[in-house]
């Protein structure tokens, strides 16, 4: 299977004359592929399809892999996958199980034997020729000869099918959903549905409910609304035994019906299928909205964001859409002479940062408010480090309408979420991180609708009351954070939960001090308890040269376990390991809120910097972390998470010019305008956004209101931030070896320290310009960027 990108417009732009249509630089494939040609696993699960920003549907086709081992469909699209359906809602860059494919559409070109419609193996096709794909539109072509072209709209989607002959049927199965390849233990399963059909068989509408998946999530319901350009011939229901019900592996058949099937007690399929034979004309065209209310939502939905048949029409309004309200928030030069490989890459990656998560306002099934809903915060882990920060500046309003859903969350079902999917909160994989994204946006000054008394009171809630040993929300292990101001070995990640749980901790000590000032002293001495699983005696193995003091496994009575002890190895580095994504080499640099601390225990600045630099060097890696890993042979894996901020520490020892250096290689190395082009899965476009702010030049310290200056790739970046302000960025100098920073200016003022505050040029504006050359070079002579958290722990603490 090969593909294509549409990097020009297929269709007239509406666009006034002087707009730049940012769409055409988009690549939608970016990330659709792993290490393996023509495979999803180890890439970056992403969703290739039509969607709007922050929309509710995405809608795409649905595949399944023919080697199972290498199988990843989490965003419902491999590169050659077998196409079992077009589905209205998927998720984009996520791991673990997948979660959605459903209310979905198969054309089908023949319904005679062996194809059986309760089962998928029957019917699944081949891809010929080229899948191509821009902004708002999806296209591919079946082995039998069948077109699909795909457009969507926040709650809607068309789908067009071209036949190759006078036969044409389009299967709709309510059962229908993305599975688990491997059978895993999260795989989704199908409880409910119903389904009915016009008198005149042009429309159709039911609901289908549905749960697990990646976060374990209680069942939720969708209502469809469907109707197509044409009267079929002839539509059916059917219903059919729920092969989960069925132990010997075999498949039975469906019952058809006239009007209308419903799952009944037994929770049975249901689906209907609508036959053309004498169409005039070769093509199929279908409306599908969805709603987690009701069928007349999903109906209301349909015809107000899809009025017209033209696909045309629907293209033209996702880019209008996706141009006004997202890609024109960073401009960069488009002319001649610009750099076409990083417009892609700049461009690509704020789309795919703006699929999740999705903005349900008004569609909230659980709760009456006045709040805002957002739903698919899938998994605030990897984005609480960059993405959010990211949104503060460029998307405002909906970033305090993500926060104020956060706290309403939390307000009716209990506690903030990590994972959240379907409507339920579902598993934390480290700390309680929304509690960091909360403190992100306080610190910064975000105020607007946000009730912070609330938010601080959601906050409080993960610090002080324990899950029991649950990775639903909350902080799983806190019994133990409490107990010993620690995670005990005996924990799950207990050092990695640990280096979690502590700035966790510092966020609520930084809202308190505006909400709850009694409180400050408390959380930001919790914060301090990294230092417990401290042993400044452990030493590295088989590293040279040696360095000594790492984090360790700590039991209960304050002894540490060294043992065969090895801190650049985790064993599967996931829930059960001491670790998570990350070996406790890689963690013990992930201390955000008090550096001066972290380099303290690590001997001191030439000490850090000698550390520092040998996790940079290849063939440093002991460990293999599988999909993960991607075959990075460095200690430092810019692929997971924990990683994403330690090239910028060499600012904390004032050698920018060494940050630069790292963050740049990494980037070029590992960050391509290919189908393989980004390392490991996208997370939601937590590595898309890590991509961004290397591209803008600057990093931001999460929970803290700094910013960490780094190199331009653009030599004039005008950023609209805080709705309507302008941050200008430039580059004099800027050359493919020209990067190196000789010089800062901040909005006129030459500037000594290598780092800003939130305030200087991200409230009203300003600029920044920097002074770049070929010469690796100390030009900083200010302050280094500030530890806010710094305490050191007593020694009777600190055992």
């Amino acid at each position: 299977m090969v593909w294509t990108t549409v990097f020009t417009l297929l269709i007239a732009s509406q666009a006034v004359a002087d707009q730049v249509d940012y769409t055409q630089y988009v690549n939608p494939f970016i990330g659709s592929e792993g290490p393996i040609p023509g495979y999803a696993y180890g890439g970056g699960d992403i969703f290739v399809g039509a969607a709007v920003p922050f929309g509710v549907v995405k809608l795409g086709i649905d595949t399944q892999e023919d080697n199972l081992t290498l199988a990843t469909i989490n965003g419902g699209y491999t590169p050659k996958g077998l196409v079992t359906g077009v589905s209205m809602l998927h998720v984009s860059g996520t791991g673990g199980c997948p979660k959605y494919g459903i209310i979905s559409q198969m054309p089908l070109p023949s319904v005679a034997a062996p194809v059986n419609l309760l089962d998928n193996i029957t019917y699944w096709q081949k891809r010929v020729g080229e899948d191509v794909a821009s902004v708002g539109w999806f296209s591919t072509e079946l082995e039998d000869g069948i077109k699909i072209s795909l457009t969507g709209s926040r709650h809607a989607g068309t789908m067009r099918y071209d036949f190759p002959g006078e036969e044409k049927h389009v299967l709709v199965d309510v059962s229908h959903f993305l599975p688990d390849p491997a059978g895993g233990f999260c795989t989704q399963y199908y409880l409910d549905g119903s389904i009915e059909i016009s008198d005149d068989g042009k429309a159709y509408a039911g609901h289908g409910t549905y749960a697990g998946g990646f976060n374990f999530g209680a069942p939720y319901t969708v209502y469809f609304c469907g109707e197509f350009e044409a009267a079929p011939d002839e539509a059916r229901t059917f219903t059919g035994l729920n092969t989960s019900r069925i132990m010997d592996g075999s498949i039975p058949q469906p019952v058809f019906s006239e009007n209308s099937a419903a799952a009944g007690p037994n929770g049975d399929r249901v689906g209907a299928l609508f036959s053309w034979t004498g169409l005039n004309g070769s093509v199929v065209q279908s409306k599908v909205g969805v709603s987690f209310i009701s069928i007349e939502k999903a109906c209301a939905f349909k015809g107000s964001e899809i009025p017209s048949w033209k696909q045309d029409d629907g293209v033209r309004a996702a880019r209008d859409e996706w141009n006004t309200d997202v890609l024109s928030r960073i401009r960069v030069d488009t002319g001649e002479s610009a750099n076409m490989k990083n417009l892609i890459l700049l461009y690509s990656s704020l789309y795919f940062m703006h699929l999740m998560p999705s903005d349900r306002t008004g569609e909230n099934p659980l709760w009456e408010s006045d709040e805002p809903s957002w739903d698919d915060f899938y998994c605030i882990w990897d984005t609480f480090r960059n993405t959010f920060s990211l949104s503060h500046l460029i998307q405002p309003e909906a970033y305090e309408r993500q926060i104020r859903a956060l706290i309403d969350i939390w307000r009716h079902q209990g506690y903030l979420p990590d994972g959240r999917s379907g409507n339920d909160n579902g598993l934390t994989q480290g700390g309680s991180n929304a509690d960091n994204v909360l403190a992100d946006a306080y610190i910064k000054g975000l105020r607007g609708a946000i009730n912070w008394a609330d938010g601080y009171a959601a906050m409080v809630k993960d610090a002080e009351v324990s899950t029991n040993g649950s990775n639903k929300e909350g902080r799983g292990a806190l019994d133990d954070w409490l107990n010993y101001g620690y995670l005990t070995e005996a924990s799950e990640r207990s050092i990695s939960r640990t280096v979690e749980y502590a700035p966790n901790d510092f966020a609520l000590s930084q809202v308190a001090k505006g909400v709850q000032p009694e409180d400050v002293e408390k959380y930001l001495k919790r914060s301090a308890g990294w230092q417990l699983l401290w042993d400044h005696t452990v030493p590295s193995v088989n590293t040279t040269p040696t360095f000594t003091g790492f984090l360790t496994p700590k039991s209960a009575d304050g002894m540490f376990n060294t043992t065969d002890y090895n801190p650049a190895t985790c064993g599967v580095c996931s829930w059960p390991s001491v670790t998570y994504e990350g070996t406790p080499f890689e963690y013990s640099f992930v201390i955000p809120h008090d550096l001066q601390t972290l380099i303290e225990f690590m001997g001191g600045e030439e000490a850090f910097e000698s550390r520092l630099d040998y996790i940079f060097k290849p063939n440093t890696s002991q460990t293999n972390l599988g999909a993960n890993g991607l075959g990075i042979t460095t200690i430092m894996n810019i692929g997971n998470e924990p990683d994403f901020a330690t090239p910028y520490l060499y600012n904390y020892i004032n050698k920018q010019w060494k940050s630069v250096n790292q963050s740049r290689a990494l980037a070029q190395q590992f960050f391509k305008n290919a189908p393989f082009g980004v390392p490991g899965n996208s997370d939601s476009g937590a590595l898309n956004s890590w991509l961004i702010w290397q591209m803008l030049g600057l990093y931001p310290i999460v929970t803290q209101p700094i910013y960490l200056l780094a190199s331009p790739w653009f030599p004039d970046i005008n950023m609209t931030v805080n709705g309507n302000r302008t941050l200008r960025v430039t580059a004099k100098g800027l050359d493919e070896d020209s990067y190196f920073v000789q010089g800062v200016k901040i909005n006129g003022e030459q500037w000594e320290k290598n780092w800003f505050e939130h305030e200087d040029v991200m409230v009203e504006g300003g600029t920044i310009e920097f002074s770049l050359g070929k010469e690796a070079m100390v030009w900083e002579t200010g302050e280094v960027p500030s530890s806010p958290g710094h305490l050191i722990l007593d020694g009777s603490m600190a055992q």
